[in-house]
């Protein structure tokens, strides 16, 4: 395992947390309830993590990923991840989803059939569940068939996923999904 590096910053849905390597980003943590939180989810998933100040390199990361929550239009797709230990087919789709432009989805088909084979649609939806980097390697640009939301393995499942694609300005099923979430979920 690489020296892992982290820290929690706050964006306008709450901290999140980035962990880092001498190579580049190596997960990014989406909030939890609270700042500590964030921080313990973290801490429990890299143990081997030590809190640090992030380096130019990872501050623009966290000034990118800041300004996108904000409802900037930012593209994260040229940030290094450190994707070492990443299965193969894995990197794959997220190459692809990376490749989705803020305000705009594809479906776990398409996804599929540009890696060649629209059958693989539920193994790309279960790599995405394993995307260790969300909002970097952006997973919530990737819905279900007819446009449907699908899952969302990040804190806050699906209600997060859409705040995300509202964010962004990319409207699932239509303008008036998330209007339709309770407004408890809507101010989270």
């Amino acid at each position: 395992m690489p020296d892992l590096d982290f820290t929690i910053f706050d964006t306008a849905i709450g901290a999140c947390g980035i962990v880092w390597t001498a190579r580049g980003v190596f997960a990014v943590q989406l909030p939890e309830a609270t700042r500590d939180a964030t921080q313990a989810r973290v801490t429990k998933r890299y143990p081997q993590a030590r809190a640090a100040e992030p380096p130019l390199h990872i501050a623009r990361v966290i000034e990118g990923v800041v300004a996108l929550l904000a409802g900037e239009p930012r593209d994260l797709k040229d940030i290094v991840i450190d994707d070492e230990g990443t299965p193969e087919f894995n990197r794959r789709v997220y190459a692809v989803a990376r490749k989705i432009p803020p305000g705009e989805t594809l479906t776990y088909g398409d996804v599929a059939e540009r890696l060649g084979d629209k059958l693989l649609a539920r193994a790309v939806g279960q790599a995405l569940g394993e995307n260790p980097c969300p909002i970097v390697m952006p997973c919530h640009r990737v819905l279900a068939a007819n446009g449907k939301t699908g899952g969302f393995s990040a804190p806050g499942g699906v209600a997060t996923k859409l705040k995300l694609l509202t964010i962004e300005g990319a409207q699932p099923g239509g303008p008036s999904l998330f209007d339709a979430l309770p407004l408890a979920v809507r101010r989270s």
